[in-house]
C-alpha cells in the first residue's frame, strides 16, 4: 500500500493542500530501481523515489503527459549511477540530483520543473 497516495487523498478530501489552498504543483513519479553491486559481489537494488515540482500550469501539464518519458530518462540515469558505484559505497545523491535535473529539463524542453528526491537507498 502506498501511504503517500493515501495522505494525498486525505489532503484532497479535507479541501486543501498544506494550508496554502493553492493549486497542487507536485507531480509524483513512480519509484525508479536499478541493479547495484553490494560488498562481497552480491547483487543489490538501488531504489530512488522521484517527483517533480512544477509551479507553471502549462509546464505541469507537459510534465504529467511526459511522465513515461521522464521515467525512462530517470531509469537510464539511475542505472548509470548504480553501475558506476563501488560496492559498499553510498550513493552520491548530489550528483544524482544534478543529472536527474538535467534530463528533466531536456525532456520537458525547458527549465522550470524542479526534481525532488525522496528515499535513495541500496538493499
Amino acid at each position: 500500500m502506498d501511504r503517500r497516495a493515501l495522505l494525498g487523498l486525505k489532503r484532497d478530501l479535507a479541501g486543501g493542500g498544506g494550508g496554502g489552498g493553492g493549486p497542487a504543483t507536485y507531480v509524483r513519479l513512480a519509484t525508479v530501481t536499478a541493479n547495484a553491486r553490494r560488498p562481497g559481489g552480491a547483487t543489490g537494488v538501488m531504489t530512488v523515489e522521484t517527483g517533480v515540482d512544477v509551479p507553471d500550469a502549462a509546464l505541469r501539464t507537459r510534465a504529467t503527459q511526459s511522465a513515461p518519458r521522464l521515467r525512462s530518462a530517470y531509469n537510464t540515469v539511475v542505472q548509470q549511477a548504480a553501475t558506476a558505484m563501488l560496492p559498499g559505497a553510498p550513493p552520491d545523491v548530489e550528483r544524482l540530483a544534478r543529472e536527474l535535473q538535467a534530463v528533466t529539463d531536456r525532456t520537458l524542453g525547458r527549465a522550470g520543473a524542479r526534481v525532488l528526491l525522496g528515499t535513495v537507498m541500496i538493499v
